[in-house]
Formats: C-alpha cells, sequence, structure tokens
C-alpha cells in the first residue's frame, strides 16, 4: 500500500514538476526568492488540492457518484478539444517570466487539479 501511494504521490506531481521547470528556463534571470515563489505555489497546491478533495468528495459523493463518468467525459473532451484547437492555430506561445499571482494561481491549480481526485484513487486500491 506504501508503495501505491509513492507511485500516486510521484505521478500527481510530475506536471507541476515540469511546469516549474519551464517557469525557470523561462526566465531572463532567475533569483532565489523567485524560485522560492515558484516552489511555495506548485507545492502549496500539490500538498492542499489532496486534502481539498477529500473533504470534497466525502461531501458531494452521494450527489456525484451517479454521473462522475459523464462529468469526467466532458471534463476531458473539452480539453481535447482545446488541445486540438490549439495544435491548428498559428498564434504562437509568449514565453514570460511573470510570476505574479494571477500567473502563479493559474498555474498551481492547472498543475495540482488531479489531486482533488486521490482520495477516490486511494479507495479503489483498497479493493
Amino acid at each position: 500500500m506504501i508503495l501505491e501511494i509513492f507511485l500516486i504521490a510521484i505521478g500527481l506531481a510530475m506536471d507541476a514538476f515540469a511546469v516549474s521547470i519551464c517557469k525557470g528556463l523561462s526566465m531572463k534571470k532567475i533569483s532565489l526568492k523567485k524560485m522560492g515563489i515558484i516552489a511555495l505555489y506548485f507545492g502549496g497546491f500539490q500538498a492542499g488540492m489532496p486534502i481539498i478533495g477529500y473533504f470534497l468528495g466525502i461531501g458531494f459523493e452521494s450527489f456525484v457518484k451517479s454521473i462522475d463518468h459523464w462529468i469526467a467525459f466532458v471534463l476531458l473532451g473539452f480539453i481535447g478539444a482545446n488541445m486540438i484547437k490549439e495544435a491548428f492555430s498559428k498564434k504562437e506561445d509568449e514565453v514570460n517570466d511573470d510570476i505574479g499571482f494571477k500567473t502563479m494561481i493559474i498555474l498551481a491549480i492547472a498543475t495540482s487539479i488531479d489531486a482533488l481526485t486521490i482520495r477516490n484513487n486511494l479507495c479503489i486500491l483498497r479493493y
């Protein structure tokens, strides 16, 4: 059981790890303060999202259990359609070294949103 939890934790942290490396590489000049800010945002959200997901899962499980597969289908379909649209877009991605609140909160939430489902994943491992 400990090995499974460890592997899930590594899997959940990979996207935040990749984005934080890319964020650091896109900066013109990196400082210890900027590294700390990036680490606190990503680390804090990676630690906090499973806790939030656990309590949300307890509260909403009875409401969502019958339609959870449809929610996942719609969300993944939306993400997939957006990825296909962006693949055909001529717009170039802008690289910036902004570590402001708005930028970092969006990145931190986007990379740790999958950790909200950890309660359900751990329950599956028990069976």
